[in-house]
């Protein structure tokens, strides 16, 4: 494995896996004269067993690999629940190829000899995209935690609360009083930092709750 790029900042960072070392070397150079910041690997199982920053990050992966290929190393990579924006490069491409990996998911796909602006512009894309989704994986962990932080009383009455039902409605099904529904719902309400019964629902929608 080797590390090149120095940053100034944890901005991200580029992971590569060719089997040629020669075409790590180029793209760990073209990187650091950018300062972007390049985990090599030769091959998918080194990349495996690695040990890899917890930052925004994306993926330039040979598509013809000895053992596995960068198309199958895709599907793995959905199994193993890592949601790396992969960009792919080849020296052989045909369309059922390419076709394959967009619908796959991957967000280039470049044949060499490509140009470097191509492959710094997709890489630029692929961590911007990283970085959203670690945003949005925040927020939802934060929308997690305070639901989790609600008395079990309060979660029933946020959940029938978004799901359209009334208070009263509520208070029936619950067996408690029109009162203690009103209590709960402000609790909830405070406590998931909802500004309005809007702000309620849109929450309730992102946790997959009502």
């Amino acid at each position: 494995m080797a590390l090149s790029g120095v940053v100034g900042t944890e901005d991200g960072v580029v992971f590569i896996i060719d089997d040629d070392d020669s075409v790590r070397r180029a793209l760990e150079d073209l990187l650091e004269s950018v300062k972007l910041r390049a985990l090599s690997f030769g091959s998918t199982e080194e990349f495996l067993r690695s040990q890899r920053p917890d930052m925004p990050s994306c993926l330039v992966l040979d598509i013809r690999m000895p053992g596995q290929s960068g198309l199958d190393f895709q599907r793995e990579l959905a199994d193993l629940n890592l949601h790396l924006p992969v960009i792919f490069i080849t020296g052989h491409g045909d369309i059922p190829m390419v076709v394959q990996a967009m619908k796959a998911g991957a967000i280039e796909f470049l044949t060499k000899p490509f140009r470097d602006q191509d492959l710094l512009e997709a890489i630029q894309s692929g961590l911007e995209k990283d970085r959203a989704r670690r945003r949005h994986a925040m927020a939802i962990a934060e929308l997690r935690r305070r639901f989790t932080d609600l008395t079990p009383g309060e979660q029933k009455v946020m959940t029938l609360v978004v799901s359209g039902h009334l208070n009263k409605q509520i208070a029936a099904e619950l067996g408690v009083s029109e009162i203690t529904v009103k209590v709960r719902r402000a609790h909830a309400m405070q406590k998931m930092e909802a500004e309005s019964l809007a702000d309620l629902v849109k929450m309730a929608e992102q946790l997959g709750i009502g």
